[in-house]
């Protein structure tokens, strides 16, 4: 499953929310990262479904305010003082039970499933914790909405990013119809080789990403004005990483895209202005 490498990133943006707030992302987070290791840990091999049903029995617990251990009371302390619903938690551990038993995925709306399931999932978690600005007069269900929409392109970003590490394993997390229409198959993948018919494919691939992000933006600011600046902030930097795919001239199969220290420094201010634009005062709800 990708969807640490994003969550980690935004978690260390979290340093520019409150204490509170910080405390309770980083709660969910660990959870989050310990469901992951799961199936992507070193004893991810030994993983059953029956173990994933103890970790859901183990989870259901903890929002009871039973925990199991510190790491499990640190989450339960963030239930009793956000809004948080068990639900999100529930489809994550799904996600989980889908990547023991799949890897490839027929068509997008397959492989939309997973990516809320490992990653939309962390932005309905998070939302409650965020907090919804006073003022906004958007719904809460388009705020929601932009969320699920931010995770759904992280993790979109993170696919496109690591389609050569995930060859070597045996996956393949894209939607074998469109590879189809686009003269490609899973040798091509496997071979690895950066092809016009590849750079086409991409370039769809990519806009699709980018659509998600633009979906996104929209609900930011709806946002408390505590929690706008992480948040734009993981939004610009991840979705610069599409730009590196480009640069790299679509080859995602040896060379891997990332965010140079500099332009992660100059997002920073960029993030920080946008941050200080908070809801509009005139009716206009979210659209997603």
């Amino acid at each position: 499953m990708k969807l640490i490498t994003g969550v980690e990133k935004y978690v260390q943006r979290t340093l520019l929310m409150t204490p509170e707030r910080q405390r309770a992302i980083w709660a969910i987070y660990v959870w989050c990262r310990r469901t992951d290791e799961l199936v992507d840990g070193p004893n991810a091999s030994q993983i059953t479904p029956t173990a994933l049903d103890r970790w859901q029995s183990r989870l259901e617990d903890l929002f009871a305010g039973r925990p199991f251990d510190m790491l499990d009371a640190a989450l339960a302390d963030t239930v009793a003082k956000f809004p948080v619903d068990i639900q999100p938690f529930k489809d994550m551990i799904e996600g989980m039970r889908m990547d023991l038993k799949k890897s490839r995925y027929k068509n997008f709306d397959e492989l939309y499933l997973y990516c809320y399931y490992v990653a939309g999932t962390v932005g309905l978690m998070s939302v409650p914790v965020m907090g919804i600005a006073p003022e906004s007069q958007a719904t809460t269900e388009s705020v929601y909405n932009a969320a699920l929409a931010l995770g759904i392109a992280n993790q979109l970003t993170n696919i496109l990013r690591d389609v050569g590490e995930d060859a070597k394993r045996g996956r393949i997390y894209l939607p074998q119809d469109e590879l189809a229409q686009a003269g490609l198959s899973d040798e091509d993948i496997f071979a690895g080789k950066v092809t016009d018919k590849w750079r086409s494919f991409m370039k769809s691939q990519i806009l699709r990403a980018r659509i998600f992000f633009d979906e996104a933006e929209k609900g930011v600011t709806e946002l408390s004005s505590a929690s706008r600046w992480p948040v734009w902030a993981s939004l610009l930097l991840y979705r610069q990483i599409l730009d590196e795919i480009e640069a790299n001239d679509y080859n995602n199969f040896t060379k891997r895209a990332y965010v140079s220290k500099a332009n992660k420094l100059l997002a920073l201010p960029v993030a920080y202005t946008r941050s200080l634009i908070g809801p509009s005062r005139i009716s206009n709800p979210v659209k997603a």
